[in-house]
């Protein structure tokens, strides 16, 4: 069957774009003759599967491989061609195209980053080796790289041993950002005599040297009055040290972040200890030295009712907290209360103070419980609104603070009022329940993908020009909510995008499993939530997201938006394009990851992939917490969750840069069934040209009211 695969091919142009594994539904095999004949008409369910292999089996098991990702091929030295070189074994072959890992691929990814000459970036990404991608040899690196990792060092001091010891002592403090300390490494011993390290933590010498923008030290003077009543009392709270918590309530665009920012530049500038937290990278990244939560406070990944924070008593995390004047925590409407009662055991025993929330310190907690709630999976709605904090003990002990004057969306009073009546649920519905939107907003909807790609043009301009700017790039984004809607616009957008190709495929696996049950191809088309795709193409300057905390002291946490600027076989060249680290440059490697949700699949999963996706579009819930100024939203479904729709609209500055792409309506679904034979009618005396062009007029002069599902679960709502 194989060798007249290869025939087929050589015949046939259609067979050359289809894989070996998927030529039983286009072809049947011919017993008589042994050759593959194309089917006459297409037939569904026709699933075609390749004989097993396993790993031990040597060349059967990568020629395997290669036929499962390989078209076209008219021969075996065709699968063994890679970039015009005949190479001499399937193995070598399959390693050559990035489908199995080879054994040297982390010394490969330092080599090939090395030809940036980024000396400080090739360091971290030694680091980022080390505490994520599970070396073998790690002193072999070490001597291999040294001499890379040291280069501008090397420019002012001669003495060899003098820049091992910088080039140590600045990786140790990358591990200690990291939460992990070089002593756990086999690398040369750091001398005392060279060793500047005092006994602060690092933890408090960090916030310590936060720098504070000038810019922000004035902010306060620009505080609306809400705000500056907010400002005013979390700040004598924090004089008179008598603690206390506090609510910031406001929808988007009413200045929380503002707030924020002056408070954090206020007690700063006395040389105090503010700590600025939030449940997303993205809303992290907005706030001077922000944090994502689970990072800086240690919260497991799984938590439930009594959980604590996984740091003790004399580690660094717990003596900044005890350090600390001010603790912030953005978008706590949408974490877990378990996650916030967590912080809150943690705190009171650390500060030995059991009877006060938080142990007595001053912590300022914000968000909007219009937008979307926790993630509970499966959850039903009770369930869902028992993991929000409104169902917490500690929300009866908070003071609550509300700004309603929308600062993002002043411009456009109108709207402003209709996402409010969006997020309350007041806005007035059909009989179904659907809210009517805008027309102006609309995209008119086609059978076809016409109207997904007028979505995308409405968004995006496709000129080199405006896609090489990192500013345009991250000012736009089309926003969906499910994860595959999403990846279609993704995979929509980078075969439009221009430049420079690289397509990665991961190295899939599953632990303990001896007996091959799950073989490759089957594990390739998984992709769990939070886990990249298997196969990532990605090109030059095209926009990407961060999907691990790698280093969030330096900016690299899960929701961190980059640019990629170059990209190697085993290393991605990016720049961080958001937040404060904006315009810093990092080297990021392939990394095992497995799905958060133990329990999603019957094995344990592994997937070996560079940490990131495209971010052309997202979803709804990744996009919280960001304002995005040109916004487009795909729902061929209706949202499904309460403040879906409310997130999604809110997320641009005024209602003429939105764009929304929604499903049909039953009640027009109706209309059209009484009316396609008149239409047919009319249409037989038509050339096909000429009906396109109808087509497309009457759809651009649709004047059909939209309407669509907006879920809203009054009972979180702060009255």
């Amino acid at each position: 069957m194989l060798t007249a695969y290869f025939e087929a091919n050589k015949i046939h142009e259609k067979a050359r774009s289809i894989l070996y594994r998927d030529f039983p539904e286009h072809y049947t095999w011919q017993t008589q003759g042994k050759f593959w004949q194309q089917r006459k008409r297409k037939t569904l369910y026709q699933v075609g599967r390749i004989v097993s292999a396993h790993p031990a089996e040597g060349e059967r098991y990568y020629l395997r491989v290669l036929l499962n990702h390989v078209k076209g091929t008219t021969c075996y030295e065709d699968l063994r061609t890679v970039d015009g070189q005949i190479l001499p074994s399937f193995r070598e072959a399959a390693e050559k195209r990035g489908l199995i890992e080879a054994d040297n691929t982390l010394d490969d990814c330092l080599t090939e980053a090395e030809l940036f000459r980024m000396p400080s970036s090739l360091r971290r990404l030694f680091a980022t080796i080390l505490v994520f991608c599970e070396p073998h040899d790690i002193r072999a690196l070490w001597n291999n790289h040294i001499e890379a990792m040291s280069e501008d060092y090397r420019r002012n001091c001669k003495n060899a041993k003098m820049v091992e010891q910088m080039v140590l002592i600045n990786i140790r403090e990358m591990l200690q950002s990291m939460g992990k300390d070089i002593r756990s490494f086999p690398l040369p011993e750091i001398n005392e005599q060279n060793d500047t390290k005092d006994n602060t933590p690092r933890e408090i010498t960090e916030e310590a040297n936060i720098e504070v923008d000038p810019e922000d030290m004035e902010l306060p003077k620009h505080l609306n009055d809400e705000q500056k009543t907010a400002y005013n009392e979390i700040l004598t709270a924090i004089d008179r040290d008598e603690g206390g918590l506090f609510f910031v309530d406001g929808p988007g665009g009413t200045g929380k972040t503002f707030l924020y920012r002056a408070l954090l530049a206020t007690v700063r500038g006395q040389g105090k200890i503010a700590l600025a937290t939030a449940t997303s990278g993205v809303a992290a990244s907005i706030m001077p030295g922000g944090r994502t939560a689970h990072s800086r406070f240690k919260i497991p990944l799984r938590i439930d009712d009594g959980a604590i924070c996984s740091f003790t008593k004399q580690s660094g995390t717990a003596k900044l907290l005890q350090t600390a004047s001010l603790i912030i925590w953005d978008e706590a409407s949408m974490t877990k209360r378990q996650a916030i009662e967590a912080l809150d055991k943690s705190m009171r025993d650390i500060m030995d103070i059991p009877n006060l929330p938080f142990g007595g310190k001053t912590v300022v907690f914000g968000g909007d419980f219009r937008q979307v709630l926790p993630v509970v999976r499966k959850g039903t709605r009770s369930q869902i609104v028992d993991a929000s904090l409104r169902k917490s003990e500690l929300w009866n002990c908070m003071r609550h603070m509300k700004l309603v004057r929308n600062m993002r969306a002043q411009n456009d009073p109108w709207f402003a009022e209709y996402l409010l009546r969006i997020g309350n649920g007041t806005e007035e519905t059909n009989d179904k329940g659907e809210i009517r939107l805008p027309k102006n907003i609309c995209i008119p909807r086609t059978m076809d993908d016409s109207g997904l790609d007028r979505l995308i043009d409405s968004v995006y301009q496709m000129n080199s020009a405006c896609l090489e700017d990192p500013n345009y790039i991250t000012s736009r984004a089309i926003l969906s909510t499910r994860n595959d809607c999403v990846d279609r616009i993704n995979l929509k957008m980078i075969e439009r995008f221009q430049g420079e190709e690289m397509v990665y495929h991961s190295f899939d696996s599953v632990e303990d499993d001896s007996h091959n049950y799950y073989p490759p191809e089957f594990l390739n088309t998984l992709t769990p939530n939070g886990l990249p795709p298997h196969m990532l193409k990605l090109k030059i300057n095209c926009p990407i997201i961060l999907l691990r905390n790698i280093d969030p002291a330096n900016g690299l946490c899960n929701g961190t938006r980059l640019v990629v600027r170059g990209f190697q076989k085993n290393a991605i060249d990016a720049e961080i394009v958001l937040g404060q680290h904006y315009g810093t440059r990092v080297f990021l490697p392939r990394i095992p990851l497995c799905p958060s949700d133990d329990e999603m699949f019957p094995f344990r999963f592994k997937r070996k992939q560079f940490p990131v996706r495209l971010s052309f579009a997202m979803t709804i819930n990744k996009a919280q917490g960001q304002t995005i100024p040109n916004v487009g939203i795909y729902l061929p479904e209706p949202v499904f969750s309460h403040g879906q729709l409310y997130v999604a609209l809110s997320r641009a500055t005024t209602a003429k840069n939105i764009k929304i792409l929604t499903a049909e309506n039953d009640d027009e679904d109706e209309d059209n069934k009484n009316k396609p034979s008149e239409k047919n009618k009319k249409r037989k005396k038509r050339n096909t040209k000429s009906e396109m062009s109808d087509k497309k007029e009457v759809n651009q002069k649709d004047t059909t009211d939209r309407y669509t599902k907006n879920i809203v679960y009054s009972e979180v709502l702060t009255k």
